[in-house]
């Protein structure tokens, strides 16, 4: 299974929401980087993915976005197989 990396804050209901989905479709570990404990990882995510917002979602080494994107690609059958490393969406 990919390498899921969520950055994400304690209180964002969306960190919640894309974690349980990705729980459901059998993700046991996931990476969270705490971007509301450092300023410093917040900075480094929107170096990265160009949002300010959370979580932003990286499964292997393609960057996903945020929860509204990671739930249509499920919606679309595309995160099960993203999941396991067989697609790309896009990269960062």
């Amino acid at each position: 299974m990919a390498k899921v990396v969520m950055y994400g804050t304690a209180i964002c209901p969306y960190c919640v929401m894309a974690e349980r989905l990705l729980r459901a479709r059998g993700v046991v570990e996931i990476e969270k980087i705490r971007v509301d404990l450092d300023p410093g990882k917040r900075i480094e995510m929107m170096g990265k993915t160009h949002r300010r917002t959370v979580p932003q979602l990286y499964i292997g080494s393609t960057y996903v976005g945020g929860f509204d994107e990671l739930s249509a690609l499920d919606r679309a059958g595309k995160l099960t197989e993203l999941l396991a490393g067989e697609g790309s969406r896009q990269s960062d």
